[in-house]
């Protein structure tokens, strides 16, 4: 039952980790600025969406998190060997 958690747990965590990168990876896009004098160049910058972050920083607490109880679950789960 134990290594069934286990198992569920770090499921999670790689699918929490996941969605980190990807939420990561959707919170910025590109903006052109308007130049400050006539004449000059416009620019680009980086607008980031603060929501997308937020859950970003969620999602790789929770994969951490859930990654460290898998591991000690897996660990604390008696081998089959030692349970005859």
């Amino acid at each position: 039952m134990r290594r069934r958690r286990a198992v569920v747990e770090l499921t999670l965590a790689v699918l929490a980790a996941v969605g980190c990168v990807l939420s990561w990876l959707s919170a910025s896009r590109q903006v052109v600025v308007a130049p400050l004098l006539e004449g000059q160049p416009s620019t680009m910058s980086v607008v980031y969406n603060t929501p997308m972050l937020t859950l970003s920083l969620l999602l790789a607490t929770i994969a951490g998190v859930l990654a460290v109880l898998g591991i000690a679950h897996l660990r604390r789960t008696p081998s089959p060997s030692s349970a005859e």
